[in-house]
């Protein structure tokens, strides 16, 4: 459990697969946009739609906006180093990593 303000958030092993596929080197091509969404939703972030294929996230209270990859489902390989960038900044890996020690 990771307690993200004040929320307890439950990570499962998808999620933590996720997380992981995100953190690998080389940068997968391949990961599923809808895992990277529920990932943000586990760690507690919020998500709401911007316009055309806009995505604005929040977790913590750091900002985020991607673009929902279309008509593909995967996201690419820029896509997930900003994902990357985006949980570092959150500070929410910190958090996990206390709570795995």
């Amino acid at each position: 459990m990771v307690p993200v303000r004040g929320t307890i958030v439950l990570v499962n092993s998808k999620n933590k697969k996720t997380l992981e596929k995100v953190f690998r080197d080389p940068v997968s091509p391949s990961i599923p946009w809808r895992d990277i969404e529920k990932l943000f939703l586990a760690l507690g972030g919020e998500i709401t739609e911007g316009s055309g294929s806009r995505v604005r996230v929040k977790l913590g209270e750091t900002l985020a906006v991607f673009h929902r990859p279309h008509p593909e489902k995967v996201t690419d390989k820029g896509a997930v180093k900003s994902v990357r960038k985006f949980l570092d900044n959150s500070g929410v890996l910190k958090i996990l990593e206390e709570n795995d020690a």
